[in-house]
């Protein structure tokens, strides 16, 4: 950062108290102070966008806005700014699209890393299952992966797992050292202490993403009986303190239809969940259970909805497949994320158990140069239709070929799956899929051609 944005960023910190204290009158001076830093046409157009949005008092995102200054802490508000805004979404994608031009390779704008494989919960179907329980990423292998990450231009890292709260002594030691950045985990929540909270609310950077699968009965079908309990209780937490947390569901045959209510979405927001990740099940390993992959008219449903409480509801919702229109299809392989797992293997997708390199033995940069990641690059999109992004749960014949080509290995240690045998659970929910997808994706288009005329 030079000096002059140096300056800027200090002016930025400065406001941000300001508009806490009176957003109606601030807000419009910090998108004033933001525009300096966006160096790609995109961000500018995002920025306009946003102070669009403001001048509106019945804007949803004004809204959303408006109750994140909140119930966030102030420090909290203040590193999200900073640190995703301005590092993450701002400076660090316009430094990575230049490293990606010189060295024709993708560069993510995300980094998903597993701390542990080890987990304090059985959940059924568990999509990381088939991974060696007892594996570790070192605190010094975390903290060189975040290291080169940085150089590259990213600034935005989550944890997985196993149970990435198993380790939440690192995790704090690594916001705290990686100030600049924002980190979010994916956890279960139940190891969420009083003490915790507070922690989290003072480093300010790190966001939980707690998951949970609709109300008590149904969320406790698949994690565990009493699990929905101790999940709002963290929740309530959270809250209090005013750190970051939104919720993390897998949609599945069995709960889609109430994961996708507008009641169970009402209750997260009741909660203080700021935001909220939508996965489809996915047939994992050798324990999976297709059956709970969800039909399509369960798909069509959660795309739906999603769309509908993104305009209505008061919290930011992502769904990981059906959002495929907004970044052109598939995000993975490095192109605007990645999986790095618990034995150290760089994955391209968390769902996706094969890779060409461990990054205990390249460099971050190597690896996203190694031959399965730029089989990834050479085949995105994988489909004309954004909705049908995925290379396994809508194209599994393109998996097969990548892997094939790239001679990628399992990193699934217990099992060692087959990129064919995987593909192969998937096939019949792709073609079923295909049809209502491609019909949505018509009429979605049509409209936008309507709408410009």
């Amino acid at each position: 950062m030079s000096v002059k944005q140096s300056l800027q960023a200090a002016a930025l910190r400065e406001s941000l108290r300001y508009v806490r204290r009176n957003p109606e009158q601030n807000f419009a001076r910090l998108i004033a102070l933001i525009r300096p830093f966006a160096r790609l046409p995109w961000h500018r157009e995002i920025i306009q966008q946003a102070g669009e949005m403001w001048a509106d008092p019945q804007n949803n995102w004004r809204r959303f806005t408006e109750r994140a200054l909140q119930q966030l802490a102030p420090n909290v508000a203040e590193k999200i700014v900073m640190n995703f805004f301005l590092n993450a979404c701002l400076s660090g994608v316009a430094t990575a699209r230049t490293v990606e031009k010189e060295h024709d390779c993708n560069v993510p704008w995300a980094i998903l890393m597993d701390p542990t494989s080890s987990c304090n919960l059985h959940c059924e179907g568990c999509w990381a299952g088939e991974y060696a329980r007892g594996e570790h990423l070192s605190l010094e292998e975390l903290d060189g992966i975040i290291e080169q990450g940085k150089e590259l231009g990213v600034f935005f890292y989550l944890y997985s797992g196993g149970e990435p709260l198993l380790r939440a002594a690192d995790i704090l030691k690594l916001a705290e050292k990686h100030s600049d950045a924002v980190f979010c985990a994916f956890t279960n929540a139940t190891l969420v202490t009083p003490e915790l909270a507070a922690q989290l609310s003072e480093v300010g950077n790190v966001a939980l993403a707690i998951s949970v699968e609709g109300f008590d009965k149904v969320n406790d079908f698949r994690r565990g009986e009493g699990t929905y309990a101790r999940v709002v209780r963290a929740m309530d937490l959270l809250r209090e303190v005013g750190a970051p947390f939104g919720f993390s569901t897998c949609y599945h045959a069995q709960n889609t239809e109430q994961v996708a209510s507008e009641e169970f979405v009402d209750a997260m927001v009741e909660k203080g969940c700021l935001f909220g990740w939508y996965f489809t099940y996915m047939p994992i390993g050798q324990h999976a259970r297709p059956e709970l992959l969800v039909t399509p008219e369960q798909r069509q449903l959660m795309y739906e909805r999603v769309h509908e409480f993104r305009a209505t509801k008061p919290i930011f919702l992502l769904d990981f497949w059906n959002d495929g229109e907004y970044c052109n299809g598939c995000i993975a392989g490095g192109r605007h994320y990645l999986h790095i797992n618990a034995h150290g293997d760089v994955e391209p997708c968390a769902f996706i158990h094969y890779a060409s390199t461990n990054i205990r033995e390249a460099t971050l940069l190597e690896a996203l140069k190694s031959p399965l990641f730029m089989q990834y690059r050479q085949h995105q999109p994988f489909n004309k239709n954004p909705l049908r992004p995925c290379p396994l749960l809508d194209n599994p014949d393109a998996l097969v070929e990548m892997v094939t080509q790239a001679g990628a290995y399992s990193t699934q240690r217990r099992d060692s799956e087959p990129v064919e045998v995987v593909a192969g659970k998937c096939r019949e929910a792709a073609a079923k899929w295909a049809p209502v997808a491609d019909a949505i994706w018509q009429e979605r288009t049509a409209k936008q051609v309507k709408q410009a005329i």
